[in-house]
């Protein structure tokens, strides 16, 4: 057994979350410190191991390839630590975060929200909005809601679908009514979001509609900025039926021509092996919302086509 001290708990923390962040700014943010103080604790521990665990510019580090072999046993370590915290904390209110599309946490999710609260009062959920794509080698939260395409692989995670995707065109009510034929509504402004551009041509194709150029669009950075230019009459946009089904069913927007199925699905992520009552709670009530939540009553319709 080895006499040598082990580095500084606070340093490796320090270190494993610049490590999954990749960035000397955000993991100070993450743990509430100055960027001096996380380059300080990184520098005490490559002195204390007595090896390179960064390497580059200041500005633009990046992990040697033992630092990156120390971060990929770290992060789970301290997931772990995590853990048996949680578990400590029996009978305590146990908070779990789930990351989310903005625009399904907004439609969809916080509206259903207070039913599982109800019924587990001793589960807070924290809600945190991100498009980006998980990756639990690095991520911290404890499940995630994202859109998935058939071929995609998340690794360390266990993928549980509960809602179908339905997407169709929408728009305002008096700008709609103006558009009865296909090729009207191809002549109208075209709503995009800088989240999935290509939403109106992964529409046409599964509607079999053949798109002329469009004659003006406009872009937004959100789904739900997409809906409200929608619903304000600046144009059309192509939107999943669980993003605008509050809005449709209030009269706020109206699609007339309906929705198509897509073969993906919204998806319930959360790391493989992680044993957790409160995520197990959330992703089966999830399921169950899933179930109980109709389909678009509005089928595809071609009219002309």
């Amino acid at each position: 057994m080895s006499g040598r001290a082990p580095p500084p708990l606070n340093a490796l923390r320090t270190f494993e979350v610049f490590a999954r962040h990749g960035s000397m700014t955000r993991a100070a943010t993450e743990l509430c410190v100055t960027h001096g103080a996380v380059s300080r604790q990184i520098a005490a521990l490559q002195a204390s191991l007595g090896v390179a665990l960064v390497t580059g510019p200041r500005h633009a580090l990046t992990l040697t390839e033992t630092g990156a072999k120390l971060a990929e046993g770290l992060t789970p370590a301290f997931s772990a630590i995590k853990d048996a915290v949680e578990a400590a904390r029996q009978g305590v209110a146990r908070e779990i975060e789930i990351s989310c599309l903005g625009t399904f946490a907004l439609k969809w999710l916080i509206p259903r929200l207070p039913s599982f609260l109800e019924v587990h009062p001793d589960v807070r959920v924290r809600v945190s909005e991100s498009y980006a794509p998980v990756d639990y080698r690095r991520d911290r939260f404890d499940g995630a809601i994202r859109i998935v395409e058939p071929d995609q692989v998340h690794v360390r995670t266990e993928a549980t679908p509960f809602l179908a995707q339905h997407q169709g065109p929408v728009g305002s009510p008096s700008m709609v009514a103006q558009l009865p034929t296909i090729e009207a509504l191809a002549s109208a402004p075209r709503l995009h979001s800088a989240t999935f551009r290509r939403a109106w041509s992964v529409w046409a194709e599964l509607a079999g509609v053949t798109l002329p150029p469009a004659t003006m669009e406009r872009e937004f950075a959100h789904n739900h900025s997409l809906v409200e230019a929608a619903i304000a009459g600046l144009g059309v946009g192509i939107a999943p039926w669980a993003f605008v089904a509050p809005d449709v069913m209030a009269g706020r927007l109206a699609a007339p021509f309906g929705f198509v199925e897509r073969p993906s699905r919204f998806v319930f992520l959360r790391p493989e092996g992680r044993k957790d009552a409160a995520v197990d709670a959330f992703r089966d009530w999830l399921v169950a919302e899933g179930a109980r939540s109709p389909s678009p009553p509005i089928p595809w319709t071609n009219p002309g086509g």
